[in-house]
């Protein structure tokens, strides 16, 4: 069956940095985009970065450009998400998430395009 499972998380200091991985099984991940999203304790789930199938186009919310990267290795079946200059305002539970298209809609940060989702995972940021 369709699995995501999210990796990597932990705490870390304010201005340090973290590599999220997102293992996919049970579907040719190649053929879809994938989102990492994350939520806070009392806020809304937020998306965070996407990627298209092929790895061509990426996007970001605002809160994290510059500072993380998406990334895919479709051959390895996982996509990565590089955190650097961490801030306390990032401490969420992350999720890796695999849309229903190739690329993203225009509001993938919505999370309502993507039909499988990991069990999340956990980063702290704090001194």
């Amino acid at each position: 069956q369709v699995q995501l499972v999210e990796s990597g998380g932990g705490l870390v200091q304010p201005g340090g940095s973290l590599r999220l991985s997102c293992a996919a099984s049970g579907f040719t991940l190649s053929l879809w985009a994938i989102g990492w999203f994350r939520q806070a304790p009392g806020k809304e789930r937020e998306g965070v970065a996407l990627i298209t199938s092929s790895g061509g186009s990426t996007d970001y919310a605002d809160s994290v450009k510059g500072r993380f990267t998406i990334s895919r290795d479709n051959a390895k079946s996982t996509v990565y998400l590089q955190m650097n200059s961490l801030k306390p305002e990032d401490t969420a539970v992350y999720y890796c998430a695999r849309s229903w298209r190739a690329i993203g809609a225009p509001d993938w940060r919505r999370g309502l395009d993507f039909g499988s989702w990991g069990q999340g995972t956990q980063v702290t940021v704090s001194s």
